[in-house]
């Protein structure tokens, strides 16, 4: 479920169902994916955040891939672990767990004027046996889990003494650290002090980093009191909500609790605070940005997640990847000639060709050795069936406008991808060259051998292979964008656009190869021909071969194509990235100019048969409309701010801490 089908097809549905159900639709549907074979390969390749070195981090000696969390309220059972760890989050807090269960059937409750959630009780959660019990049974990921202990509602300072004590030893095995809650408890501050100085002792002793939890909207006076005990703690955890007067209701999420985090942060950081773990109220890279600024080394995301989407670690991530390499040295790209070069001539070649067989379908269509193989001239086809050769040629044409398409895709992705070492681009080249490729074969499909084919196979395939000397990976030097306002949003609808195009533009490529080697003409073709395959098969045995040689080549590149502009759109849209957008317009327009023309030139125009390719430029057009803004405006130049951003950031709220 990434961003672009989030926010265009789940969330307006998602956000009309209750949110307790559309949380628990949403987690189970991405748990059970997770957990099918090949699901967490789904979910990496639709989501396909690539972690860098440079964003490992730790977390109290706690070695972490980057500094990305989630929180523990999101997923309070652990359904979606597995799928959510491969989005780019680099821990995972458990909790809060107390030692019993602490039930809540009440409602959950979205505030989306301000991306807030309101729960009905911040203790609820399944007890400290069962949870031990389920991370006992595995979780199918890696990433270190820092479980949030609490006593339970309304226990004395002694009591909730000895419920930690049973915490830790219970959950110690699987736990990387902890989080001490109870400041928040009601106690008086002396024995609040000195509960958590009797914690901080047994959770050391229990040989795992711990972490104070803190309110978000911690009084001046108390953290005066705490200062001297901050020095003895592994660091600190922010909390993320922000509780009603007299209740156990929480809300997570909205600007009442980032201001505060923002403020108890830096007063933190002021105060010696070793570990600063920011939880929630981050709903963009923004926020998180200006968190770890204030002084935090990490943050945990909640909220941003329901409203912003599964994309946001990622973003996130890419953000915080462009500001520690923003001052370092930009290496040097490599020469033409070391790989790049040779795919941008391979993308060129395919223009060429491209150009040259439109030429020869628009005039002669067939070629000599095509009427050697058959053993008659064009003259003779024509006095048999006049359609014949038109039907030839719009095969044929749409196969050379394919060609050039890939030609331009290939050729862009090689100078402003390869070139600068963007993994997304050198996944999305090398998948459609080895679908090209492989395409070949199915020329074999019912005996026809292209030498012109082979010949351009024999030549294309060692600039491949040349293409694949040295490749390198590098993050993208260019800012990303890092707010969700109209233009972010607006662009996840083209996004959408583009990634329904190219799966179905895969989808029709697999279609028409599938039926060049079966049947070879769809209902549509015949009458178009106004003969049978069997009177054509009888009129010239070699006439069908060579017409499924045609049309399973043309059904091979454009699956081809399809793979293209499908791991572009996936992976490539990104804020101020203009080249893609100049691809998605060129590349599109021969493919579609070829598959239109030729049909209506030669009268082959039912509807049926042509509504997939109305649908598809359709697609097109509108996807490059509405991704214009995001892709050819550079970030951070004149983003147009949200008025839901905007109300969310003059919001006040007169919550109590929690």
């Amino acid at each position: 479920m990434p961003d672009w089908s989030y926010h265009s097809i789940f969330k307006p549905i998602l956000f009309r169902l209750p949110a307790k159900l559309a949380r628990n639709l949403t987690l189970q549907a991405m748990g059970g994916l997770s957990r099918m074979p090949g699901g967490t390969f789904v979910i990496k390749t639709m989501g396909h955040f690539e972690q860098s070195p440079v964003l490992q981090d730790e977390i109290a000696g706690v070695p972490i891939p980057c500094p990305v969390g989630l929180s523990g309220g999101l997923d309070p059972q652990g359904t979606a672990h597995k799928a959510l760890a491969q989005l780019g989050i680099g821990f995972i807090e458990l909790g809060p767990v107390t030692v019993r269960e602490v039930r809540c059937d009440e409602a959950i409750v979205r505030v989306p004027e301000q991306e807030a959630i309101v729960y009905a009780d911040g203790y609820a959660n399944d007890g400290a046996d069962a949870i031990a019990a389920r991370l006992r049974k595995g979780t199918g990921h890696r990433l270190p889990h820092f479980v949030r202990l609490r006593p339970m509602p309304g226990s004395s300072p002694r009591e909730a003494l000895l419920q930690q004590q049973e915490l830790l030893e219970k959950l110690a095995p699987y736990a990387a650290g902890f989080y001490i809650d109870g400041l928040a408890e009601g106690w008086p501050p002396d024995e609040t002090l000195a509960y958590l100085r009797e914690v901080r002792q047994l959770a050391a002793a229990a040989g795992k980093p711990a972490l104070l939890y803190v309110p978000p909207q911690l009084p001046e006076g108390t953290l005066r009191e705490l200062a001297a005990q901050l020095p003895g703690w592994s660091g600190v955890a922010v909390g993320e909500a922000l509780r009603e007067e007299d209740s156990r209701r929480i809300r997570v999420g909205g600007s009442g609790v980032l201001s505060a985090q923002l403020s108890l942060v830096r007063r933190l950081r002021s105060a010696g605070a070793g570990t600063i773990v920011a939880a929630g109220a981050v709903s963009q890279p923004q926020d998180a940005l200006e968190l770890l600024a204030a002084g935090a080394n990490s943050v945990q995301l909640h909220s941003g997640l329901v409203y912003a989407g599964p994309g946001l670690p990622k973003r996130i991530n890419e953000a915080i990847l462009y500001e520690r390499i923003r001052e370092t040295e930009e290496p040097q790209p490599p020469s033409f000639w070391a790989n790049w070069g040779w795919m941008y001539l391979l993308g060129l070649s395919m223009m060429i060709g491209g150009v040259l067989a439109w030429l020869i379908a628009s005039t002669s269509v067939l070629l000599p050795y095509d009427e050697t193989f058959l053993g008659v001239s064009r003259s003779v086809i024509n006095r048999f069936n006049g359609h014949i050769i038109h039907f030839m040629s719009h095969d044929r044409i749409t196969l050379a406008g394919t060609m050039i398409s890939i030609g331009i895709f290939y050729s862009q992705l090689a100078r402003h991808g390869l070139r600068f070492g963007l993994h997304w681009a050198r996944t999305a080249l090398m998948a459609s060259c080895t679908v090209g490729f492989s395409s070949f074969f199915l020329y074999l499909g019912y005996g026809y051998f292209d030498p012109l084919h082979a010949a351009a196979a024999a030549v294309l395939l060692p600039m491949l292979l040349l293409t694949l000397r040295g490749l390198k990976d590098a993050p993208s030097r260019k800012p990303p964008g890092v707010r969700n306002d109209r233009v972010w949003r607006r662009a996840q609808w083209g996004q959408c656009c583009f990634v329904v195009l190219g799966f179905g533009l895969a989808v029709g490529g697999l279609t028409i190869a599938f039926v060049g080697i079966t049947s070879v003409f769809v209902p549509t073709d015949l009458a178009y021909l106004g003969v049978s395959a069997q009177q054509l098969a009888e009129w010239n045995e070699r006439l069908i071969p060579l017409i499924a040689h045609d049309r399973a080549g043309f059904g091979g590149a454009l699956f081809s194509l399809a793979v293209a502009i499908a791991g572009s759109a996936l992976w490539g849209v990104n804020q101020g990235e203009s080249w893609l957008w100049w691809t998605f317009l060129w590349g599109g327009i021969p493919g579609f100019a070829a598959g239109l023309l030729v049909h209506f030139h030669i009268g082959y125009t039912d509807f049926i048969h042509l509504l997939p390719v109305y649908i598809a430029v359709l697609l097109y057009a509108s996807g490059l409309y509405l991704m214009h803004p995001f892709l050819v405006r550079r970030a951070g130049k004149g983003t147009e701010t949200d008025a839901t951003t905007t109300t969310a950031e003059t919001a006040t709220t007169t919550a109590e801490p929690i």
